[in-house]
């Protein structure tokens, strides 16, 4: 079992982040769907706080405080694992439907919806530094690189409050990234990954929006080496995405 547990932090400490936000990024964290072997990377809590060092959204101080809390507090932690997982199919779908031009499901917009008011719920606004001073990163979040830009006059930002401690704050971090992309104008370049087995999701930065492929290094080749061989044996290879129908399945 320790092995095992091993084995999958490395997994996760392996993965490439190609969603481009957090939000997709973290429904990347199934390999997937549909089949049995779904190559799943957050079995418990302590896996939701390793990839969120791995995707830079805790620092590592604000991660072992959280896994702290969590062996004093183990139900806690196990619901809170559970949401994190309801809500990361509640966003699959919901991303998946939209990119190919289907409505969401309701009941996933209200679950999504649900998690999004916990979140803001422990934002505020703070003021910024005037210009020429850098910002000081909300204590035990890991800071993101800088534009070099800061607003004349400081402006404001978001800040989380009272959520110092909280074992619920990836999942905050998670529905917070969701809700700035479902009402941004990047909504349109989500993209599911035309991968026969993959559905990985991310966001499509090419300039004509032609992005097909999660990497093309591995799914995108995959694919190429199948037309390739169908081309020798005088077929069709399927495409991938006409082959996987019923994605963003209610199951």
């Amino acid at each position: 079992m320790r092995c095992a547990m091993s084995e999958t932090r490395d997994r996760i400490l392996g993965m490439n982040l190609i969603g481009g936000v957090l939000c997709l990024d973290f429904t990347n964290t199934i390999g997937w769907r549909g089949g049995p072997d779904s190559d799943e990377k957050l079995y418990d809590y302590e896996d939701l706080i390793v990839w969120g060092r791995h995707a830079g959204a805790l620092s590592e101080r604000h991660g072992k405080e959280l896994l702290k809390r969590a062996a004093s507090e183990p139900a806690r932690a196990r619901a809170t694992h559970q949401q994190a997982i309801a809500l990361r199919e509640a966003l699959y779908r919901t991303f998946s439907s939209l990119s190919s031009g289907r409505s969401p499901r309701p009941i996933d917009v209200a679950q999504i919806n649900a998690v999004v008011g916990d979140a803001y719920r422990h934002l505020r606004l703070a003021p910024r530094p005037p210009s020429g001073i850098a910002p000081r990163p909300p204590s035990g979040i890991a800071p993101r690189p800088s534009s070099g830009l800061a607003p004349l006059g400081g402006g404001f930002a978001w800040e989380w409050h009272e959520a110092e401690g909280a074992l619920e704050l990836p999942v905050w971090m998670v529905a917070r990234s969701a809700a700035e992309l479902l009402t941004s104008d990047s909504l349109g370049r989500v993209r599911e990954c035309a991968g026969e087995k993959c559905d990985w999701l991310f966001l499509d930065a090419s300039r004509n929006r032609s992005r097909r492929w999660c990497d093309m290094a591995e799914c995108g080749n995959r694919a190429k080496a199948r037309r390739n061989y169908a081309r020798r044996r005088g077929g069709a290879a399927p495409r991938g995405a006409a082959a996987r129908t019923g994605r963003g399945r209610e199951a």
